[in-house]
């Protein structure tokens, strides 16, 4: 039943490089044999780290704070970044904690993994929480980098997300896997 709806690519090209991401339109033929060109973006894929410190006052989350060029606005984020070339997830997430936040982490974990926009995307976005964090031993930041590092109340994060400066859609679903995964 499923294979009835799948399209059967007949051509890609690459109309589009930069830095960051390279754009293809893809030749598609459909069930109906109906032949259409569709544009994709193809990235490298990403991992986000939630970085759970435990304090006096209890378990916090570890983020950074940065402007976004596209929404013209600053983010709290858990910090991430773009895999490496030849970096498997847990590398390229154990990588950016510590670049943007001077942290490391003792234990690490995948709790997921998600298409950031299957429509147009091709890449992948891995999701991780850091436990048993080891004392910042300062960021190690790209030279387009400008972060802050700041510690927020788990409480604090879930009652805001989805309001600045909680806006970044990805955030949401790494704080749904760690619900889902650590029974807040």
């Amino acid at each position: 039943m499923k294979d009835r709806l799948a399209w059967q690519e007949e051509s890609r090209k690459t109309v589009f490089t930069c830095p960051v991401f390279s754009i293809e339109e893809r030749v598609c033929r459909s069930p109906d044999n109906d032949l259409k060109t569709f544009t994709v973006l193809n990235a490298s894929d990403w991992a986000i780290v939630i970085p759970a410190l435990e304090t006096e006052q209890g378990r916090k989350f570890v983020m950074v704070r940065q402007w976004r060029h596209g929404s013209q606005e600053l983010s709290l984020e858990f910090p991430g970044g773009v895999f490496e070339k030849g970096e498997n997830a847990e590398t390229a997430a154990r990588r950016e904690l510590k670049e943007e936040t001077g942290y490391s982490a003792g234990k690490i974990r995948k709790l997921g993994e998600f298409s950031p926009n299957p429509a147009i995307m091709s890449n992948r976005v891995h999701f991780f929480l850091a436990e048993d964090l080891n004392s910042p031993a300062g960021q190690q930041l790209d030279e387009d980098e400008y972060v802050e590092v700041e510690t927020h109340a788990i409480e604090d994060v879930i009652n805001g997300m989805g309001k600045p400066p909680y806006t970044h859609a990805l955030m949401g679903t790494a704080l749904a896997l760690y619900l889902q995964q650590v029974h807040y």
